[in-house]
């Protein structure tokens, strides 16, 4: 029996990884700024949201970062290029990620005293390392929901690991507490994606 895929589903397989831009095509930072704003809808530890974005759209300094990410191409022909950082004391966010929590009546006063006292009595004591890692994986959620907002809005999108995270820091001032993760290409189509195979089911899930 065949089904009529979801909307999600079909978003989700029309989302190809594209690396050719029209170089000329702007999209406007209004839209830029709904699209990440509703990616913040994303989960994260404890809700303390440790990501952080540098939307870089101007021309010159797309040069400089493309010499900074081995040369790709998209970086500079792209519309914008999202780098998302993690914010390795996003602990500091906590009264007032909780405090919100509260007046929106998503919690109780106690609730929320208790979170920022626990999140205030845990994270800062954890090793840098383990902070970097849970940034980076909270950064992997929203960028996801990132690449999935820009297919529905009309923009392809490439994620780009590969680059010069020591270099990219220092190019752009990044505070110890913010580690650069990944880089978003965001912008039109000049070219059609590649597809790309996926190892069968059998290979990767167990079921017991």
């Amino acid at each position: 029996m065949t089904t009529t895929k979801s909307y999600i589903n079909k978003l989700m397989h029309d989302r190809k990884s594209v690396r050719k831009y029209e170089a000329n095509f702007k999209i406007p930072q209004s839209e830029l700024e709904e699209l990440l704003v509703e990616a913040t809808t994303a989960p994260s530890s404890s809700n303390l949201q440790p990501w952080r974005f540098l939307v870089i759209q101007d021309e010159e300094v797309k040069k400089d970062l493309r010499l900074i990410a081995n040369n790709q191409e998209q970086v500079e022909t792209a519309s914008a290029i999202i780098a998302v950082l993690g914010d390795t004391e996003m602990y500091n966010n906590a009264e007032e990620v909780y405090t919100k929590n509260f007046e929106l009546g998503y919690m109780d006063e106690a609730t929320k005293n208790m979170m920022i006292e626990n999140s205030l009595k845990l994270y800062p004591n954890l090793p840098k390392e383990i902070l970097k890692n849970i940034a980076t994986f909270d950064a992997g959620l929203i960028s996801m929901q990132i690449m999935l907002l820009a297919k529905d809005m009309g923009y392809d999108t490439v994620t780009m690991g590969g680059f010069n995270k020591e270099a990219f820091a220092e190019r752009f001032e990044l505070t110890d507490n913010l580690v650069p993760i990944v880089l978003i290409a965001i912008g039109k189509a000049a070219a059609s994606a590649y597809g790309s195979s996926r190892l069968a089911l059998n290979d990767i899930a167990k079921f017991i």
